[in-house]
């Protein structure tokens, strides 16, 4: 898979891409992710990208010019899929992130300040998509966060597959409490039944903890 990412700030995203298994993904070449700097595409002598918006109002807005030329540059190769990231985008879902993730090539664009001119929002992208209910100073963080989560459904990401089948949201239901050694520490023990060997026991006590927990911490997904 191949991924651009756009941002003012492309330094955010040098500690996420370079760690853990999303670096060695990239090493890997599983995954080749490229971070652009949007004043890169700017006019100028100081490289502007944003002004303030028509009809008034606080902060700055991106101007379409860059956002037009940085987006046809990074397409100009064949097909991709251009994602804009936005408060009032569509959640990101598991299912959304797995969607994301059979794509071959795809551009993120940050936005920052009030966001970016509606033109572009309007001609440049096939999707939006928000990781919450709530405003982030720019995008980057935004999108980092939607490119760990597809890139978790990459196959040889994880190593191990069977991790994704029995993780939080998988069937709507959070996931189940987990233990490790010692069996005994400061007093609190482990549910005996993880002792047992019995695995099909162990299954029905799992999954009866994650309806526990999904009822008491998120009735919202069970409402269908």
């Amino acid at each position: 898979m191949k991924i651009d990412v756009i941002t003012l700030f492309p330094q955010m995203l040098d500690g996420l891409l370079s760690e853990s298994m999303m670096g060695r993904a990239r090493c890997s070449g599983l995954v080749d992710i490229r971070v652009h700097n949007l004043r890169d595409w700017a006019k100028g002598k100081h490289k502007q990208v944003d002004d303030r918006p028509f009809g008034g109002g606080a902060g700055m807005v991106l101007m379409p010019e860059p956002i037009f030329d940085v987006m046809e540059s990074l397409a100009a190769g064949g097909a991709c899929h251009r994602v804009y990231m936005a408060p009032d985008g569509v959640p990101l879902s598991p299912r959304m992130a797995q969607s994301l993730a059979d794509k071959d090539h795809i551009v993120f664009f940050s936005g920052h300040y009030e966001g970016i001119d509606e033109r572009a929002r309007e001609k440049l992208f096939d999707q939006e998509i928000s990781i919450g209910d709530y405003v982030l100073t720019n995008g980057t963080l935004a999108a980092a966060v939607v490119i760990d989560c597809l890139c978790r459904f990459l196959p040889g990401f994880l190593g191990e597959e069977k991790s994704l089948t029995s993780e939080s949201f998988e069937g709507k239901l959070l996931d189940f409490p987990q233990y490790t050694r010692p069996a005994l520490f400061r007093d609190m023990r482990i549910p005996e039944v993880l002792l047992s060997g019995n695995h099909a026991k162990i299954d029905r006590w799992r999954q009866r903890k994650r309806e526990e927990k999904t009822h008491e911490r998120r009735p919202d997904l069970l409402e269908d």
